[in-house]
């Protein structure tokens, strides 16, 4: 197509709408602090294994705080290790009071022991101090380690898989995990699998991978309990949100003179755009809100 037969913002395509029932359950916390998704995920607490499943903004970060703390006081794990992709996620696990909401335990973080706050690259040479001191965390009487799946990967390399017996394993933002033997999170977390030494939680937005490799093998995936919570049932539960439309928008020429055409300044919308290899067209998310 050119720009006359195809001209800026003409060409779309149809989109997705829905209405939402605006329940405002999703936000409602139980007499333990939990909103729903987090109910769903702790009255599965006792599971070795858990798939968690669930949207963006769902609270899966402070559903992990429960579980760990359930496993670190009523299950017997020694500590509890919370693998994040990338540092800036790691202050989602911060220090909550969560026993000022109702619950049973507070989570606390000692500072030396988040190390997606520590200085310096995630890559073997540099990163060499902080398998030192995820090191020293499994040597200590502490509970709670967070670091990147990087570290992670670098400790469990240096340090051996049976370093980890006893403890709770957290990946967040599993879909980085690759069944593919080239993954090395994907075959050292099916080789604690094998050893079943461990506790594993596994969390993510979507269970995808955008190069078709699958996240786990079979084998393995049948172990986990699976917690899904999904996005109508969040969107749903919001208080505010009518309706959701979702549109993608074709163009040609510069995508910026394009982005300019598809906004509505009197709508709330996000607009996402793909990386290059992905994709060329830019996507409208729009919400009403009353």
């Amino acid at each position: 197509m050119n720009a006359t037969t195809n001209p800026t913002n003409t060409y779309t395509v149809p989109s997705v709408s829905i209405t939402t029932a605006r329940t405002g359950a999703s936000s409602k916390a139980n007499v333990l602090g939990m909103r729903a998704m987090q109910e769903r995920a702790y009255a599965m607490r006792g599971e070795p294994y858990l798939l968690i499943k669930s949207p963006p903004a769902s609270g899966k970060s402070r559903a992990l705080m429960f579980i760990a703390l359930d496993k670190l006081n009523n299950q017997g794990l020694q500590q509890a290790i919370i693998v994040v992709s990338e540092r800036s996620i790691g202050g989602s696990f911060a220090d909550e009071p969560l026993s000022q909401y109702g619950f049973y335990w507070d989570w606390r973080v000692a500072p030396q022991w988040n190390l997606c706050n520590a200085p310096g690259v995630d890559e073997p040479r540099a990163a060499k101090s902080k398998v030192d001191a995820v090191r020293k965390f499994l040597a200590s009487t502490d509970q709670v380690l967070v670091c990147t799946h990087a570290t992670f990967r670098f400790a469990v390399e240096e340090l051996g898989i049976d370093a980890f017996d006893n403890r709770l394993i957290a990946i967040d933002e599993f879909h980085h995990v690759s069944s593919n033997p080239d993954n090395k999170l994907g075959s050292q977390l099916g080789a604690f699998i094998a050893r079943d030494k461990v506790h594993l939680v596994a969390m993510t937005g979507s269970y995808f991978r955008g190069d078709s490799e699958a996240v786990l093998a079979p084998a393995d995936e049948a172990r986990f309990e699976t917690i899904t919570y999904t996005y109508y049932e969040q969107l749903n539960g919001y208080n505010w949100l009518k309706s959701l439309d979702i549109g993608y928008f074709f163009y040609t020429g510069r995508y910026v003179d394009a982005v300019a055409k598809v906004l509505d300044p009197a709508l709330k919308t996000i607009v996402h755009i793909p990386q290059r290899q992905l994709a060329r067209e830019p996507a409208r998310q729009r919400a009403r809100s009353e």
